[in-house]
């Protein structure tokens, strides 16, 4: 049954949306800082030999480094100074939510409101940039590492390269940041979607050419397209379902008059982390992955280090060790962030002090308990779900030896991030309708 906000976004036409002004505003400079991000992608890094790279990637663009070209927007492919992306604050993020859970001065800082999670956010960005300086340092090396890819290699390569790379990791952190204050949707969550989506054309064409030389079946073609059409009916499914818990209020008196208790809904979805447990599994995978890759590639390895290219080789995508690792910390990362976001016990003592409580369930612990029962099983059934979504697409195609990706990955953040953003549109109309509402109502009041 369809919520009365529900009823009012279904009414939402394009008239309310050309009298929102302050949402059209938003929506032109998400617009605009997205095109900005995209110019970042093609901007090289100095000091390399573009044919030369191109060579090496596509010895590897099957593997972890394609998967990471996709999220980067090809800005790995083109070694772009937006090539580490955003992956360093997601890395970050994890970190400084794990110790918030571990220190109880982090945890202090979490529950003091606006305050405490400026003060975690500025860690978070701290972090960020000490994650960057390692991450590019060690790209640099594994860059020069290999013959012929560097014109000048030395102190100024790796100088000019680490600056560069942190330096675009942070402005589009601080990009991300802008357009959750000024635009529309989660900042970071939307990079991350744009660049998916920028090569998903490209991805679709060669698909297509593949299939036009004899590489691919029409049946393999026709199969992909069909698993990738029902994981997104699949994805919209699951995403808008919800298990919702009656809470009963008891009857009250005012005055001389007695009210009859109310009853209204907790609405618990069945994926509460959202689409966060891919992304930080994946920003946690590609980094070791990433660096196994360049530096075992390259010529001359010390005999310390001799064992790289065979652990590169283990962790390559679509092995059966990168898959594991993988839907492990899905799993894992489903059940942490569900625990950060919701806390049973702080909304059975919210239900308490309002008086609201679950029928047959006594209040307090007793309440906390049965909440959590529910949002553990739940939470089963949702990791489940995105652990299937995110590697049954990706051992299709990896089984079809389609070299470029195309995975559940990319399609669940694309889909969870195009619901979120048309969510918060809906709900920028709203605001606009009910304020138009109010004015309305006080011009009335006034003329009489």
């Amino acid at each position: 049954m369809a919520s009365a906000a529900e009823q009012l976004a279904a009414n939402v036409n394009f008239a309310a949306f050309a009298k929102a002004t302050e949402l059209q505003k938003r929506i032109w400079f998400t617009l605009i800082a997205l095109v900005v991000y995209r110019i970042g992608t093609y901007i090289p890094i100095p000091g390399l030999d573009p044919a030369a790279f191109a060579n090496a990637f596509k010895a590897q663009a099957g593997g972890i480094l394609g998967m990471f070209n996709v999220f980067s927007g090809g800005a790995v492919e083109r070694m772009a100074i937006f090539a580490l992306n955003v992956m360093p604050y997601i890395s970050a993020s994890i970190i400084i939510q794990l110790l918030a859970t571990a220190s109880p001065s982090l945890e202090r800082l979490k529950k003091e409101g606006e305050a405490g999670r400026k003060q975690l956010n500025q860690y978070t960005r701290y972090l960020t940039l000490a994650l960057a300086l390692v991450q590019s340092y060690g790209i640099s090396i594994g860059l020069q590492g290999t013959a012929g890819i560097v014109t000048d290699p030395g102190i100024f390569f790796t100088v000019s390269t680490v600056i560069t790379l942190t330096g675009g990791t942070m402005f589009l952190m601080w990009l991300g940041e802008q357009i959750t204050a000024r635009g529309v949707g989660n900042g970071i969550s939307l990079i991350i979607f744009a660049g998916i989506v920028a090569g998903a054309p490209t991805a679709i064409w060669q698909m297509l050419e593949l299939g036009k030389n004899g590489t691919l079946s029409f049946f393999a073609i026709v199969l992909i397209s069909a698993v990738l059409l029902a994981s997104v009916w699949f994805v919209v499914f699951i995403e808008r379902s919800q298990r919702r818990l009656v809470i009963q209020y008891p009857k009250r008196q005012v005055g001389n008059r007695m009210f009859m208790g109310e009853s209204s809904f907790l609405p618990l979805k069945i994926n509460t982390a959202g689409v966060i447990p891919p992304i930080f599994a994946s920003s946690l995978l590609l980094l070791p992955s990433t660096l196994a890759a360049f530096v075992g590639n390259a010529q001359n390895l010390p005999p310390y280090m001799a064992w790289l290219p065979e652990f590169a080789a283990l962790l390559g995508y679509g092995t059966p060790l990168h898959m594991s690792l993988y839907a492990f910390g899905i799993i894992f990362f489903c059940f942490f962030y569900t625990s950060i976001v919701f806390n049973p016990e702080e909304t059975a003592d919210n239900l308490r002090k309002y008086g609201g409580f679950l029928p047959g369930i006594r209040p307090g612990k007793p309440t906390a308990f049965y909440l959590d029962y529910v949002l553990t099983r739940l939470t089963v059934i949702g990791a489940a779900y995105i652990t299937a979504v995110c590697l049954l697409p990706e051992i299709l195609i990896s089984y079809y030896k389609v070299p470029f990706y195309l995975g559940g990955t990319s399609m669940l953040i694309v889909v969870s991030v195009t619901m979120d953003t048309v969510t918060q549109i809906q709900s920028h109309l709203l605001a606009h309708q009910y304020e138009g509402l109010i004015k309305k109502t006080k011009l009335r009041g006034g003329k009489k």
